[in-house]
């Protein structure tokens, strides 16, 4: 296999306008086949229109790229061929059972055996059991499951979930999480919207996208490296009235509670650390210089954005 064939998305300066405003701008990027690619970033970011044309789903103003080795502008049907999309919504027939819904795409898809190709999805995502449940009484960990079934059973190269897990509960998120890592090792690519931190300490790579703009990207390791973010934790009596007066502090450009603690964080380590001095000798105040968390560095970002809508 060819190194060129092993990038599934190769994109460069992918810009999108809506009235006149631009929600992605001058986007570049490329993902392995078999990654697990998470797209992180406030509401209104451009994360689902960046997707959405990174896919061929949707035309960019500017830019090009390929997918899947096909041109995002000109051969977007195929692409989206070979596309399994998963929405935060559950969008299969909620008067259905779990087997009628899944034989329903099995046959749209003109898959051979649609009852057996079924009957195997079942098992493998274990659904078993639940085969003649009707789909909108399941819970919300079923659904999921039913819904990865759902658009996994076309044998797609590329995998899109839209926020696949809000509102399911830790054992199911984990479950579906080692589901998708199967899937990963099996040569699948996987796009990844979440709010989640710990789903995106997950991801294989992840991209930060605010306001448009894509920040950053790589590992977690590499985006944590590479914020240059010095983070210290501090605990004890008052901590949090303390938090307030930080915020207010040249140098100090995040402060996050976590349980009982603070972290405090800043880029410019001098200046940090010259903010945080008269309350360092504070008997009451215990401090520690830590690594910074994922979401110190996502929130220092989010400093740092500028507001298209502005």
């Amino acid at each position: 296999m060819s190194a060129a064939s092993e990038i599934v998305i190769d994109v460069h300066g992918l810009t999108k306008k809506f009235d006149g405003r631009a929600v992605v701008r001058d986007l570049s990027m490329q993902v392995k086949r078999g990654t697990i690619y998470g797209f992180l970033g406030p509401n209104g970011s451009g994360k689902t229109t960046t997707i959405r044309m990174l896919c061929g789903l949707l035309t960019p103003d500017e830019g090009n790229g390929t997918c899947l080795g096909y041109d995002i502008r000109t051969e977007a049907d195929k692409i989206k061929r070979q596309v399994g999309y998963m929405t935060q919504r559950f969008s299969l027939y909620q008067d259905l059972s779990v087997r009628e819904n899944l034989e329903f795409v099995a046959r749209i898809y003109g898959i051979n055996d649609p009852t057996g190709a079924v009957r195997d999805m079942i098992v493998r995502l274990g659904l078993n059991g639940r085969e003649e449940q009707i789909a909108g009484t399941l819970s919300g960990g079923w659904k999921q499951r039913l819904a990865l079934g759902a658009c996994t059973l076309p044998g797609p190269q590329l995998l899109l979930l839209d926020e696949p897990t809000a509102g399911v509960d830790p054992k199911a998120r984990r479950e579906f999480w080692n589901e998708i890592h199967a899937l990963a090792a099996k040569g699948l690519t996987a796009l990844v919207s979440t709010h989640y931190m710990d789903e995106a300490e997950r991801c294989h790579e992840i991209a930060y996208i605010a306001y448009g703009e894509l920040l950053t990207h790589g590992t977690v390791d590499e985006v944590i490296h590479e914020s240059h973010l010095t983070t210290y934790s501090v605990s004890g009596e008052g901590v949090m009235a303390l938090s307030a007066t930080l915020e207010k502090s040249k140098g100090v450009d995040t402060v996050a509670p976590f349980g009982t603690n603070l972290h405090v964080s800043g880029h410019d380590r001098a200046a940090l650390d010259a903010a945080i001095a008269p309350y360092r000798d504070d008997p009451k105040l215990s401090w520690s210089v830590i690594s910074p968390s994922l979401e110190d560095v996502f929130i220092g970002l989010m400093g740092k954005a500028k507001d298209n809508f502005q």
